[in-house]
């Protein structure tokens, strides 16, 4: 369960980058009061109460918390969330997201009353976990889900999605997951054989969607597919597509329009081609790797995302990654923290550190500035001033 409150309680001795694109504070602390952040700076400018926890950083970094805005709870393990005694739903929720610094997440496509579920229990205090925003069910083509054995063998839960056979269907099943209290929209532009979604689809989901202040998030299979994406205004393009070859002009020139982001979730591409040759895993990464390379040159905005469901969640290889796409640490820190927030509407409470905000903090072992493995070795995970993970010594 949530490890009970403490008030005051003050993180001190660790270097903290309070928003990603300034300079960190050395030897800083940070008082933490109501689960709001009371204090930040450096530790000789901050008086403690006598009553104050304390948490000791020294040789730390303290971050923002980390926001995976590419995840699923579509896994076998999430079934039937009510019934899961709260030990055990606990445990799946440290060791896949707290224990690697995720306060936030996105839910790209999961069975929704399931994923509800999971929030509530997360929200009334019952478990530790992340904040979870959902949108519910994908919208996909007609004949995209796979049959229920498949399904089984990838681990996957079987999940009615609504199937999209008319534009003028797009529209009603955006409202109807609107209606059940999503937090954005899920399109998949086509399936993996290559049926897409019927012209004028995706831009009427989307028109839906804004109506109603809610994000639109795109899976697309191929550079074809962003393209439409962009041209219809989505919010969020949910992959790179490596088979596809390098994105071109009109894609980045779409891109600078729309002002779209990107979850890259580059590692994914070496996760699925695992039982192939490592020339083939490497050529396809690269040219993932590649394709942000170009997003970012063109000023796109990138929201880390890793496709957690299908993936491993270490998410270690996808920062790795992402710097050799020509990422900045800072620049993935933003991808964590400013950039999400902003992008969710979030920006008044979320992805900083700063008095008046959420105090949802990670504390890292070590310097990710000089070595971006540090982003993985965490040390201490707290979201709203509760300590929901801590290492083991």
């Amino acid at each position: 369960m949530l490890a009970a409150a403490v008030n005051p309680l003050a993180l001190v001795g660790g270097t903290i980058h309070a928003v990603p694109a300034d300079e960190p504070i050395r030897d800083g602390a940070i008082l933490v009061r109501d689960g709001e952040i009371a204090a930040v700076g450096r530790r000789a400018s901050i008086a403690f109460p006598e009553r104050a926890q304390i948490l000791d950083c020294s040789g730390c970094t303290i971050a923002a918390g980390f926001w995976n805005s590419h995840v699923h709870f579509f896994e076998r393990k999430w079934a039937d969330a009510a019934a899961i005694p709260a030990a055990e739903l606990e445990r799946q929720l440290r060791d896949t997201f707290t224990r690697f610094g995720f306060t936030s997440v996105f839910d790209l496509s999961s069975a929704w009353t399931n994923t509800r579920r999971i929030r509530e229990r997360i929200e009334s205090g019952e478990v530790a976990g992340p904040r979870i925003r959902s949108t519910g069910e994908g919208l996909v083509p007609p004949g995209a889900v796979p049959s229920d054995q498949v399904l089984g063998i990838l681990g996957v839960m079987p999940t009615p999605l609504p199937e999209i056979a008319e534009a003028s269907q797009a529209p009603a099943g955006a409202r109807k997951l609107l209606d059940a209290g999503v937090d954005g929209i899920k399109l998949f532009a086509s399936t993996p054989r290559g049926a897409p979604l019927v012209e004028g689809a995706i831009e009427a989901a989307a028109r839906e969607a804004h109506r109603a202040g809610k994000p639109v998030f795109v899976h697309p299979n191929s550079g074809a597919d962003v393209l439409v994406a962009l041209r219809a205004g989505v919010d969020v393009i949910a992959h790179t597509t490596p088979r596809s070859g390098p994105w071109d002009d009109a894609i980045l020139a779409a891109m600078a329009r729309s002002r779209a982001a990107l979850t890259p979730t580059l590692a994914l591409w070496r996760h699925f081609l695992r039982h192939d040759r490592i020339s083939t895993q490497d050529n396809v990464v690269g040219t993932a790797v590649a394709q942000l390379r170009a997003w970012i040159g063109a000023g796109g905005t990138v929201l880390f995302g890793t496709d957690l469901g299908a993936v491993d969640p270490d998410p270690g290889d996808e920062y790795a990654l992402m710097a050799q796409a020509g990422m900045s640490f800072r620049d993935i820190l933003a991808s964590l923290t400013t950039a999400p927030a902003e992008r969710f509407g979030e920006s008044a409470r979320l992805g900083r550190i700063a008095p008046g905000l959420q105090a949802d903090l990670v504390v890292l072992d070590g310097d990710p500035s000089t070595d971006l493995r540090a982003l993985a070795d965490v040390r201490y995970t707290l979201r709203s001033g509760q300590v929901v993970y801590v290492a083991s010594a």
